[in-house]
């Protein structure tokens, strides 16, 4: 269990499921003691404490969340200050611009980042690394990364924080990011069983909430 919240409530974090690996991260979050939550509806939305959004496909989960009437409460509830993580996908659905938006495509925003889909290749091109991740406790050693069709951030704002970079073909990437109670990454902690991103994330939603 995270240190530092162990002695509050139990959180309530909910877990974008309408597309994407949202139960690896469900399972991430019930390990850690947290109260996962699937949401599919509107109405799900108003009590959580946090919300993730998971892997998957980008433009799958924006037209899902349009069909489900999800895409203005949770702009809505960004807008509002709700601790939000989104990993892979989920990173391109929290930046504001994409380099290369599938026609159509719009995203909920509230991150002031410029992300690349796929930025990394497809996914014959995957692969692992071994990260510093600013947040993370020191005794864990490097996070052991997994990119799968990955963004990248190609810019980002005065308020956006760098968590983590992987150094790829030469050139310095920046794959991990926070802004106030805004975080993304562009690799997929819930499928690693390294629990550290999320349970950095649950520091982030217990802080929100005091």
């Amino acid at each position: 269990m995270a240190i530092g919240w162990a002695a509050m409530s139990t959180p309530s974090i909910g877990v974008l499921a309408v597309q994407g690996d949202f139960r690896e991260h469900l399972a991430a979050l019930t390990r850690l003691g947290a109260e996962a939550v699937s949401v599919r509806r509107p109405s799900e939305i108003d009590s959580l404490d946090g919300l993730i959004l998971p892997g998957g496909e980008s433009t799958t989960i924006d037209r899902l969340s349009r069909v489900f009437d999800l895409r203005e409460p949770i702009q809505t509830a960004i807008a509002g200050g709700l601790p939000v993580y989104g990993s892979c996908a989920g990173m391109i659905m929290l930046a504001d611009t994409i380099v290369d938006p599938h026609r159509g495509q719009q995203t909920f925003g509230g991150l002031d980042i410029t992300v690349r889909r796929n930025a990394f290749g497809r996914q014959v091109s995957s692969f692992e690394s071994d990260l510093e991740v600013n947040g993370l406790p020191e005794e864990g050693g490097p996070y052991r990364a997994v990119f799968i069709r990955a963004p990248w951030v190609e810019q980002l704002g005065d308020d956006v924080e760098t968590l983590a970079t992987v150094d790829y073909d030469g050139e310095t990437r920046i794959v991990a990011v926070r802004q106030d109670n805004l975080m993304a990454t562009s690799f997929h902690p819930e499928i690693t069983g390294d629990d550290r991103i999320h349970e950095h994330f649950i520091s982030i939603v217990t802080a929100a909430a005091r």
